[in-house]
């Protein structure tokens, strides 16, 4: 009798060997699907600002610019963002706030027309994370193509607002690019 009890002691132990092994591997599995190494970068250009005053070189964003603004932290609502940047204008900051207040970050500036700089930046500071930049229709194609991307059309037009590109740079330096469109329908781009 004594010796049946041991067996049975014997074959449940194995049994739970045998699921935390399965365990352990379906976890070692998630962890290598979701690369940690992924670098993933949100770019887009500021929503709509105010054009009442065609001499103001700094104007906030539009009653139009704040919903998109508000659409973009829905958009993003799920992700947990490591960095947001904006240049010094008050438009690309607003677009950007909204994002940031949701992920208890400060909108960091970067220079417009740095694209190198800011590009390596990310890289290297924020590698492996999750970061928002916000731009112009003169500098968002421009950003895409110095993180390594191809840009998906030639030029952003005046009213082209809705464009989100989601770029994601893998542990070994591939780069992919997603373009999508974001809140009200605003554009007369057409996306190759």
């Amino acid at each position: 009798m004594a010796d049946k009890s041991a067996k049975t002691k014997i074959s449940i132990m194995k049994n739970i060997k045998v699921v935390l092994i399965l365990f352990l591997a379906i976890v070692a599995l998630c962890f290598r699907i979701d690369d940690p190494g992924t670098t993933t970068i949100y770019i887009l250009r500021h929503a709509e600002k105010d054009i009442s005053d065609p001499k103001n070189q700094d104007p906030e964003l539009s009653i139009d610019g704040r919903e998109r603004a508000e659409a973009l932290a829905v958009k993003l609502k799920g992700i947990k963002l490591d960095a947001a940047f904006a240049t010094k204008y008050k438009r690309t900051r607003q677009t950007a706030s909204y994002s940031a207040n949701n992920n208890k970050l400060e909108v960091q500036t970067y220079d417009a027309q740095d694209f190198r700089g800011i590009s390596e930046l990310v890289k290297t500071r924020y590698n492996g994370r999750k970061v928002l930049i916000v731009g112009h229709s003169n500098t968002v194609l421009e950003l895409l193509e110095a993180f390594g991307a191809k840009r998906p059309l030639f030029s952003l037009a005046d009213d082209d607002y809705d464009l989100f590109f989601e770029l994601t740079i893998n542990s070994k330096g591939k780069v992919d690019l997603k373009t999508m469109r974001y809140g009200k329908s605003h554009h007369s781009s057409t996306i190759k």
